[in-house]
């Protein structure tokens, strides 16, 4: 049996009972193939998920594709580290069809930081662009530039209503932000104050930290929960000691039941922030599987995290952009990964089943 990933046309030649002439003729559409053949060569290409070895051999070409990916620096935020790992994944399993993914990256704390990047991105003349567009201004006018060179372009992980990708891969945030409220509100059993925390995010500018604050906000509001008090905190272009001793007194001033955070690498903060000054009463839910969040879940601090898998909408990101340019394959507009709720006693089931 071959290795699907591998399959050559003789293979599926040998599958079907045919000659490679007749899987030739059915892949190029051309000559006279029997019903018979013609259904044995398909029922081969379904099952094994047929895709050639060489790009010449399905569209006569030997064109060298470029796609670009247009993501936070890695470095600086492990969330991101794992949607590179996604990017990489997806390298290793197209680089055989002379595709060439190239990635970019830009600081997540500045806007010119993206402008600058995506010129370079420009300056690369990729195929395809893979994009997560955290600052929403200066993502739409990118978006414009794109349009006019008629680039086509996959957005992950934040959506932009303006844009016209071919396809949005991510999560239904104001839906995860009510999940995150019902979650909270299970934890601490009882009313109070509950703070939602933006960490070192533009949130005037981050389309997807808005939209989770508005759907947590939205859960208590539809359920009347009046007697829980909705607090915002900004904390931007903090050092971590300035951060820590911050959040305490917002902590301690304000009395606070549950915390709420927009972002993983804010989770973690928070958890830190609450671990060493012993408040581990205080309800904490937040994003993400990173290595701090899943520590501090089994010390007990944070309580539960929606699982965004930034691995997986990085590499389906970048496989429904090479299907679109070798295969003319349409992805679908809008992919929506579930809403997963990790906890203590489900996060070794992610953690083992290699899905995440």
């Amino acid at each position: 049996m071959p290795d699907f990933k591998n399959v050559r046309i003789k293979d599926i030649a040998e599958m079907a009972g045919v000659s490679v002439a007749t899987v030739d003729r059915v892949l190029h559409k051309r000559g006279k193939i029997s019903e018979k053949a013609l259904k044995k060569v398909m029922d081969a290409l379904e099952k094994t998920g047929y895709k050639p070895n060489l790009i010449a051999s399905t569209l006569g070409s030997n064109k060298k594709y470029k796609i670009a990916t247009l993501i936070p620096n890695p470095v600086l935020d492990d969330y991101w580290n794992q949607s590179c790992s996604g990017v990489f994944n997806a390298q290793e399993d197209w680089e055989q069809y002379n595709v060439h993914i190239e990635s970019f990256y830009f600081n997540l704390h500045e806007r010119d930081s993206f402008k600058k990047v995506a010129e370079q991105v420009l300056n690369f003349e990729p195929d395809g662009i893979l994009i997560a567009p955290i600052f929403h201004q200066e993502a739409n006018a990118f978006f414009e530039t794109l349009d006019e060179r008629k680039i086509p372009y996959v957005l992950f992980n934040t959506n932009i209503p303006e844009a016209k990708p071919l396809c949005f891969i991510g999560q239904d945030l104001y839906q995860s932000g009510r999940v995150c409220a019902e979650m909270l509100t299970a934890r601490i059993k009882r009313p109070g104050n509950v703070a939602v925390l933006h960490i070192n995010e533009d949130i005037q500018n981050a389309v997807h930290l808005s939209e989770k604050e508005r759907g947590f906000r939205d859960f208590f509001k539809d359920n009347r929960m009046d007697d829980y008090n909705i607090i915002r905190f900004e904390f931007e272009n903090y050092s971590e000691s300035v951060f820590s001793r911050e959040l305490l007194d917002v902590i301690v001033q304000n009395q606070l039941e549950g915390i709420f955070v927009s972002t993983s690498k804010g989770t973690h903060l928070t958890a830190s922030v609450i671990d060493k000054a012993g408040k581990r009463d205080i309800g904490l839910v937040g994003y993400d599987l990173l290595k701090d969040n899943i520590h501090y879940m089994y010390e007990r601090v944070i309580d539960y995290l929606i699982n965004q898998n930034p691995r997986k909408q990085a590499f389906l990101g970048i496989s429904y952009l090479v299907n679109y340019l070798l295969f003319k394959k349409m992805p679908p507009a809008t992919v929506l990964f579930p809403l997963e709720v990790v906890s203590r006693e489900n996060i070794k089931s992610y953690l083992n089943s290699g899905l995440n």
